[in-house]
């Protein structure tokens, strides 16, 4: 998988909003992948981060005024209008969208994109009313009929906003935009190790339900299964994502079955991997167990005369197991989160499982694992043992899925 800007310009406009600190991580990120990355602030993003730190992660000068006399002398403006392959406004507020569709140019960032050739991405950010709002929805049509192909919205996710709504509006995560940033740079010289190949990925808690309004689940956020699938999806293969509950949004060429129990995951993979598929990899924090009953109304304490309630519980089909057990089984792909004797459990459950890998990692270590950012994780096959080193989710992701593809290639 080719993850290299290297030579590629990348103009980075942010405005106004709280989202404007993920331009920091976005812009820190293009770099790392070897992009130039120039960067223009409006005046109301300079109220959420300073000009100073963007300078600092881009190491070019950061550029917050039209008029500036300097810049002027040699029509600055004009002049980065036309050096970048491509600008991206990261976060875009309601109030640029409608000032850009309206062709309105009262600042630096409005004036460079009448005044470039580039293709413009915008990453909307606003509360979720804003975003909904017919104007807003106008505004945002306006400009892609105007712009055509020149023009691409990325976004906006749905979640909770940091004023406390829920709903669309929040700026994708900057993983997401930076994917979507590399295959449009990269389309023509990017590999695709593993186009053609289908890949099915279990993500996410499940709930077993005691009751209708409680039920027994785990603290997986699902970010490692759905950063798995951006990467598979880098890497061209065909992906399929059976979630349990999770508020991760996904890129929209990824195909999510959502369920809720370790049932519905069971039938729902079964019915995914009958269709075939190359690759599967069971990433979900499955319940191994369930309640052999599961009342019709919410239980009271004063329906019991014992201090104690007790729940008999069942045991759930092995997903993994079903999978590995297949005849024609695809590459089979666990993860074993441990607290303790990591890579021993690890190594029987690959051989229990009939799995062709395992990814171990220990969820006793604070600030890795369940609902964390970061993980750190060791690869073990029948003949091989890999340690990847703590980091960024999305990063492992990128190094579990090239590791796979080159097993099965």
């Amino acid at each position: 998988m080719a993850l290299d800007l290297s030579g590629k310009k990348i103009l980075l406009g942010l405005t106004g909003g709280i989202a404007a600190y993920k331009s920091a991580e976005i812009c820190r990120e293009l770099k790392k992948l070897g992009a130039e990355v120039r960067v223009v602030m409006s005046r109301g993003a300079c109220e959420f981060i300073r000009p100073l730190t963007m300078q600092a992660l881009s190491g070019n000068e950061v550029h917050t005024q039209l008029l500036n006399p300097d810049a002027e002398a040699g029509m600055g403006h004009i002049e980065l209008a036309k050096w970048p392959d491509l600008i991206l406004v990261a976060p875009a507020s309601a109030n640029f969208i409608a000032k850009y569709a309206a062709g309105i140019a009262d600042d630096l960032l409005t004036t460079l994109l009448l005044a470039t050739d580039a293709t413009v991405f915008v990453a909307p950010a606003m509360n979720q009313a804003m975003w909904r709002h017919s104007v807003t929805q106008r505004n945002i049509c306006e400009l892609g009929s105007v712009m055509g192909d020149k023009l691409m919205f990325v976004g906006p996710a749905e979640g909770e906003q940091a004023c406390g709504d829920i709903g669309p509006g929040r700026l994708l995560e900057p993983n997401q935009i930076i994917g979507v940033i590399i295959d449009y740079l990269c389309a023509d010289e990017k590999t695709k190790p593993l186009a053609g190949k289908r890949v099915i990925i279990t993500a996410g808690p499940t709930r077993e339900a005691i009751d209708p309004v409680r039920y027994i689940t785990n603290h997986s956020s699902g970010k490692m299964g759905y950063a798995l699938a951006e990467a598979f999806l880098n890497a061209g293969a065909e992906v399929s994502i059976v979630s349990g509950p999770c508020h991760i949004q996904a890129s929209p060429a990824i195909h999510i079955v959502s369920v809720e129990s370790a049932l519905d995951m069971f039938h729902a993979v079964n019915g995914l991997v009958d269709q075939g598929c190359d690759v599967f990899v069971g990433c979900a924090a499955v319940a191994d167990y369930r309640p052999v009953k599961v009342a019709d109304k919410k239980i009271k304490k004063s329906e019991s005369d014992s201090s104690q309630l007790v729940i008999t519980l069942e045991q759930n089909p092995d997903i993994l197991a079903s999978v590995g057990a297949r005849k024609n089984k695809p590459f089979t792909v666990g993860f074993a989160a441990e607290t303790h004797d990591v890579l021993e459990y690890a190594r029987g459950k690959l051989q229990r499982k009939n799995l062709d890998l395992i990814v171990a990692n220990d969820i006793s270590i604070s600030g890795q694992g369940f609902n964390s950012e970061l993980n750190e994780v060791c690869l073990i096959t029948r003949d091989e043992e890999l340690r990847l080193a703590l980091d960024q989710k999305t990063r492992l992701a990128e190094k579990i899925a090239a590791y796979i593809s080159n097993r099965i290639l």
